[in-house]
């Protein structure tokens, strides 16, 4: 896959404090990986590249609301999700207790979502984009290609991967700016997304050589 400015947007899945922050509800779930990868500094390292070389960012943040404890299905992590609380916000427009709250951004990665330029879409319910708008916001751009991350690398990122793909994007997945849960019964999330992404994206790369790729 070509990395170019003109066409390629940085994406990034849920880099929020509920999965990136040791205070975190699923820390203990993803601290190990997130830990081993050295997530978060690589995240910030793409975001640093793409800031300085013209590139365009979106965020697909995950949000609850009161109004989603009414579900009367889950799956086993959507349960643990609203069990709890992760992601909780008090309403789409009621932004109360949200600083510095599970669901709020990562402080390192606040300097570049927050500078007026990075595309913040709306949030996605699940695990993938078809329940908010970050398509419709790259097809406005004239973006085709994306270079992917955030968390969580089995559910969130590899749901964004394949829709993405789906809908006729490339995709570049940072396969250290990226994370996984392990489960005693589940297994390890991390390593399960790392195969799929080899099957399905159009390239499968390290921080190191996005960067490289993206000058």
């Amino acid at each position: 896959m070509e990395i170019k400015k003109i066409d390629t947007a940085v994406v990034f899945t849920d880099p929020q404090n509920d999965v990136l922050s040791e205070e975190g509800t699923s820390w203990d779930a993803v601290g190990a990986s997130v830990t081993e990868n050295r997530t978060v500094e690589n995240m910030e390292r793409i975001f640093e590249a793409a800031k300085a070389g013209g590139y365009e960012v979106f965020i697909s943040p995950h949000y609850f609301y009161p109004v989603d404890y009414g579900w009367r299905m889950n799956g086993p992590l959507e349960t643990n999700e609203l069990e709890t609380r992760t992601f909780a916000r008090t309403g789409p427009l009621d932004l109360t207790g949200f600083r510095n709250s599970g669901a709020d951004w990562l402080d390192r990665f606040r300097p570049y979502i927050e500078d007026g330029k990075t595309v913040v879409a709306s949030p996605h319910k699940v695990f993938g984009p078809e329940t908010n708008d970050l398509v419709l916001q790259l097809r406005k751009r004239g973006i085709g290609r994306i270079i992917l991350g955030g968390m969580l690398a089995n559910m969130c990122v590899e749901s964004h991967m394949r829709h993405l793909i789906e809908e006729g994007f490339e995709v570049t997945v940072a396969r250290d700016a990226t994370a996984g849960p392990r489960h005693p019964v589940w297994g390890d999330g991390y390593q399960a997304a790392i195969i799929n992404y080899s099957f399905c994206a159009h390239a499968l790369l390290s921080t190191d050589e996005v960067i490289d790729r993206m000058r």
